[in-house]
């Protein structure tokens, strides 16, 4: 099966940001799933250096356009490689084989009657490089999309007859709902298409950067307009109009978009491709935008992030899961330091990196490193079958780029592992001689793992190899078939030792946005100095700080509940409170919580309380909850925090 991926060619009006970032780790997610699969895939990304507006920015810099275009499209280069991004073709609109491509597509277009010549006066953004008309201008003429003033241009020009292929276009959305996702933003094209499509200028005479028109039409002072320049990289890096041994790989399977220009890549592409008797791509994804600590980013602001500042601070992997864990596809996305620590922290220290530390641990102790699969179907069937129905479940949230969902999914694998861990007890086992049981559960955690970072190398590729290193096998195609299509178990081996995969992060690494961006709170005036402060806390029943600090209050992890036979009240929970066992809790609040809403929730419970039972059982610790008139809720961590961390 071929698969072909791209992103949108980036312009060079500037460096690249995360925005810029979060669409090419998408795009390279997926490309390297599909090799894994064994597809042969291509992943196509580049740069867009044609247009009005890259002329202007080149002569402010007192520069030839095409050294700036060569300056800024080397930035990009340059940073997906220092990435590890996994393209096969970096494209540049300024290559001489995109540029015949682009004018035999133009040829096609006016031998078929799609392409006629005439006269253009309308409201022009050279920033959006694109004319609108005037009942979708802003007030003062500003431009819909980025608020800019448009001018007025009158030119000669070639037309495209869009409003040719309204009906089509709106007949293929009906008949591919997939096409455009999320599929939310369907109903955006498809309202736009139905207000009607006018003709589209697509050539220029004001300026000289850009495609020329083709020989035969002897149109030397025209250049093609810039958008139907860029939009035909997708194919002429296929070798459309040269050699076309790459045309194989079209239809794309998805190209990766911003929402901002969506309009472009699910109305004029299509458009053009039908022009062109090509078929359309199989799916076009647009995604959100980002903002910072809820901040729009602007460089006059000074608060646009560096994709690179972020990897040097906190590593390209842990910045790629970042991005794709944390929005849902489409929606739009905040970038804060506190954010990304916290997934840090707790998804991939806690979750995964802890998981594995705590299986070398206990192989080390029990077997000197040594691990076998042999018995894990024996004593863990019911934890590999729901493990095996995550796995399988994970493809459909990846064809739909829900690429949050996908990882949200994938997590629930090392929750099975940790929560094997603590309901088996592999220590205690251990003491008690059965000890092939112990082994039998490490074993299983070592295959949940592996799994799972076979089903996480696309998102973290290199982190997932040192994994597998550590498990003893190699991801590849291979170790997809057999560990997770085949469903099998991991030979023995030998586990490595090695150091924790994700140390903690308590403080923010890089620089916080400027000082101007925060509004400081306004200071209390001083009172008076005659005033005296009159204490309205009750005098009675105080204790001292020394007194509270007996308390000792931390955070849990439910890792099981159940109701309590013959008890309208009553939950037992098994409570993770980062100690070698879990702690049973009795808790009164059946009432107010079903069982099965608890597992894997967060609270606050008081550690050092004397054990005490309630109707027969244990209680070794107390929740903490607030209860008024409306009832009764639990007192929780406002974000995940480590089992065992202390409140105080």
């Amino acid at each position: 099966m071929k698969n072909y991926i791209t992103t949108p060619i980036y312009y060079v009006n500037g460096e690249a940001h995360i925005g810029h970032a979060y669409t090419t780790f998408i795009a390279d997610a997926l490309a390297r799933h599909s090799r894994l699969l064994g597809n042969e895939t291509y992943f196509l990304t580049g740069t867009d250096e044609h247009g009005q507006k890259i002329e202007e920015s080149a002569a402010k810099q007192n520069k030839p356009t095409q050294q700036f275009a060569d300056e800024i499209s080397a930035l990009f280069r340059n940073l997906w490689d220092e990435f590890d991004i996994s393209y096969d073709q970096f494209i540049r609109t300024t290559d001489e084989a995109h540029k015949k491509g682009v004018q035999a597509a133009f040829e096609k277009m006016v031998a078929k009657g799609d392409i006629y010549k005439d006269f253009y006066e309308g409201n022009y953004c050279v920033s959006c490089e694109t004319f609108f008309p005037e009942s979708q201008l802003m007030d003062g003429g500003c431009c819909p999309d980025c608020g800019r003033p448009t001018t007025i241009v009158k030119e000669e020009s070639y037309f495209f007859r869009l409003s040719k292929y309204e009906k089509p276009l709106m007949e293929y959305y009906e008949a591919h709902p997939e096409f455009i996702l999320p599929k939310s933003r369907r109903n955006e094209v498809m309202s736009f298409v139905r207000g009607g499509l006018n003709d589209l200028s697509v050539t220029r005479t004001s300026f000289s950067w850009g495609v020329h028109l083709p020989a035969s039409l002897n149109e030397p002072k025209h250049v093609m307009y810039v958008w139907l320049d860029a939009l035909m990289n997708y194919v002429t890096a296929l070798g459309y109009g040269n050699d076309e041994s790459k045309m194989g790989f079209w239809p794309a399977n998805v190209q990766l978009v911003g929402k901002d220009i969506l309009r472009f890549h699910a109305i004029y592409w299509p458009a053009f491709l039908m022009s062109l008797d090509l078929p359309l791509p199989k799916h076009i994804g647009a995604h959100g935008w980002w903002t910072r600590d809820g901040e729009k980013m602007s460089k006059s602001k000074g608060n646009v992030v560096d994709p690179r500042e972020v990897a040097k601070h906190y590593g390209v992997e842990n910045f790629r899961y970042f991005m794709m864990r944390e929005v849902p596809f489409g929606q739009d996305g905040d970038f804060s330091q506190r954010a990304l620590i916290d997934r840090m922290n707790s998804d991939l220290s806690n979750d995964l990196g802890n998981l594995l530390n705590r299986i070398i641990g206990m192989s080390e102790k029990y077997s000197d490193f040594a691990i076998n699969s042999v018995d894990v179907e024996k004593y863990h069937a019911r934890e590999l079958n729901d493990a095996h129905a995550i796995l399988d479940s994970l493809e459909t949230y990846l064809n739909e780029l829900q690429i949050h969902r996908y990882l949200e999914e994938l997590w629930k694998v090392f929750t099975i592992g940790n929560k094997a861990i603590e309901e088996h007890a592999p220590w205690t086992k251990v003491k008690e001689g059965r000890t092939d049981e112990a082994l039998a559960t490490v074993a299983l955690v070592a295959n949940l793992l592996a799994k799972a970072s076979v089903m996480l190398h696309a998102i973290m590729p290199r982190t997932t190899a040192t994994i597998a290193d550590a498990l003893g096998f190699a991801i590849n195609t291979e170790s997809y078939t057999t560990l997770i299509k085949e469903k099998k178990l991991l030979a023995p081996f030998t586990i490595k030792k090695i150091p924790p995969l994700f140390p903690r992060v308590e403080e923010p690494l890089m620089a916080e946005a400027p000082k101007a961006m925060i509004e400081e709170a306004p200071k209390a005036p001083e009172p008076a100095k005659e005033e005296k402060k009159v204490s309205t806390v009750p005098t009675e029943g105080l204790i001292t700080i020394d007194q509270f600090f007996q308390t000792s209050l931390k955070v849990g992890t439910i890792l099981e509940a159940q109701e309590v036979p013959k008890s309208s009240k009553l939950l037992k929970l098994q409570v993770d409170l980062g100690e070698e066992s879990p702690r049973q809790v009795i808790a009164g609040i059946r009432e107010y919580y079903s069982a099965e809403s608890l597992v894997g929730t967060q609270v606050c419970v008081v550690a050092n309380l004397k054990p005490a039972k309630l109707m027969g059982m244990l209680s070794e610790g107390m929740l903490l909850a607030a209860k008024d008139a409306e009832g009764l809720c639990l007192i929780r961590p406002e974000k995940p925090r480590q089992s065992g961390s202390s409140i105080g």
